[in-house]
């Protein structure tokens, strides 16, 4: 049977895109919700901080853990069939959880099935369907897709706050559980597997080219064998250490702990929401920007930059008036360069361990994102519970971020000067 046909040509990539973008929209609007029920789930159930902070941080780290395996998984089960299941997983677990009475019920719920489900709708998705769907411009690509995590917040957030300040946590879950649901009939209808299935070659690739076979092989061995390879190259440890941090700075620390903290400081939840918000659009603009960045500089320094500016930010937040004008100035800032880490991060995973393998590195590399914004999302809860402020979690945030942007400038020396046999 000759394969069918869709409308657009070679531009039905950019219909692909659309796909992904909203699913993985979907996906971090779930994983930045908790930050919005901590307050409510305090006040209905008298749970403490460090109980609600657990949940978080153990869905935040399996959406990070599950990402190597995932897509060894897309490249044996099907992308397609792959986003299908998780997507599934993910509104159930959701919808469940408006029954819960009990914090394990929480972390079951919130903490291990929606990280499992979220953990195939991550960045992964977006590196794997770039590198198949696209020949050129992929920094630029990939860019739009990292972007639509931080859109994710931009789209939930503020209604999920006004929500759970109206009706309390439960019709916060349900709108979330059916929002997920509603991706499921859309990606059934418009994604195919790859571009050979529809006819078409690659966007930009020259006519004729023939796409890899899918592999075979156990997912789970891919997995395991792609992080064997990987780790024997310092590259990989630098890029997951630089990685880890990034995921501290951000969903851990920031994405999850921002509106306790200004809450702390008198600010109401729903305004504190709108901060995120507002990060989430200027992340659309940076972290874009950032892809196209990536495909005429030097990645490494961009990453240098990145870091080196989120440090210095995280650590002069603490000590700003909490006022209208400094919260909005550091939204937008930490807005610009909330994962415009990313567009980088993968061109230096394709440059060091090919095109083939590069997903399924890159998936390791982010599970070390998300172990970050794990330890950040339990760690800050655990210094809140100690010390009855932040102070310690956002200075010990911001050295590290200027750690990282050390690092970043060491990615690839080895490469650039081991000596080229005759």
């Amino acid at each position: 049977m000759p394969p069918a046909r869709r409308p657009f040509g070679q531009n039905y990539a950019f219909v692909v895109v659309g796909v992904i973008f909203l699913c993985l929209l979907a996906a971090a609007g779930l994983r930045a919700s908790p930050g919005v029920l901590i307050l409510p789930l305090e006040q209905a159930f008298g749970w403490s901080r460090g109980v609600t902070s657990f949940a978080a941080g153990l869905g935040i780290f399996l959406y990070g853990l599950v990402g190597p395996f995932a897509a060894a998984l897309m490249q044996s089960f099907g992308i397609r069939r792959t986003l299908l299941c998780a997507l599934a997983l993910m509104s159930a677990s959701t919808a469940l959880s408006a029954l819960m009475s009990e914090p394990w019920h929480l972390i079951a719920t919130w903490g291990v099935l929606s990280g499992l489900g979220s953990g195939c709708v991550a960045i992964v998705l977006g590196a794997t369907v770039v590198n198949r769907w696209f020949a050129v411009r992929r920094g630029l690509f990939m860019g739009l897709l990292t972007a639509s995590t931080a859109t994710g917040t931009l789209v939930f957030l503020p209604g999920l706050a006004a929500i759970a300040q109206a009706g309390g946590w439960q019709p916060v879950v349900l709108t979330v559980a059916c929002a997920i649901a509603a991706l499921i009939p859309l990606v059934a209808w418009l994604l195919p597997e790859r571009p050979s299935d529809i006819g078409l070659t690659p966007y930009g690739a020259a006519p004729g080219t023939v796409s890899e076979p899918p592999r075979r092989a156990n997912p789970f061995r891919a997995a395991i064998d792609g992080l064997v390879r990987a780790s024997r190259k310092g590259d990989f440890w630098l890029l997951f250490g630089t990685f880890f941090i990034c995921g501290l700075t951000t969903n851990g620390l920031v994405g999850t702990h921002l509106i306790s903290f200004c809450a702390d400081q008198g600010i109401p939840e729903v305004r504190a929401a709108g901060l995120l918000a507002l990060m989430g659009v200027f992340d659309l603009i940076g972290t874009t920007g950032s892809g196209w960045l990536t495909d005429r500089y030097d990645p490494r320094k961009l990453l240098f930059v990145y870091y080196g500016l989120r440090g210095l930010s995280l650590m002069a937040l603490p000590f700003t008036d909490f006022s209208f004008y400094s919260l909005s100035i550091f939204a937008v800032f930490y807005g610009l360069d909330w994962i415009a880490t990313v567009p980088p991060t993968v061109r230096l995973a394709n440059e060091a361990f090919g095109e083939r393998d590069a997903p399924i590195v890159f998936g390791w590399v982010a599970a070390g994102h998300q172990l970050g914004a794990a330890t950040a999302a339990f760690g800050a809860g655990l210094v809140r519970a100690s010390e009855g402020r932040y102070l310690e979690a956002f200075l010990a945030a911001g050295l590290t971020a200027l750690m990282a942007a050390l690092m970043s400038l060491m990615i690839g020396r080895m490469r650039q000067t081991a000596p080229v046999a005759a």
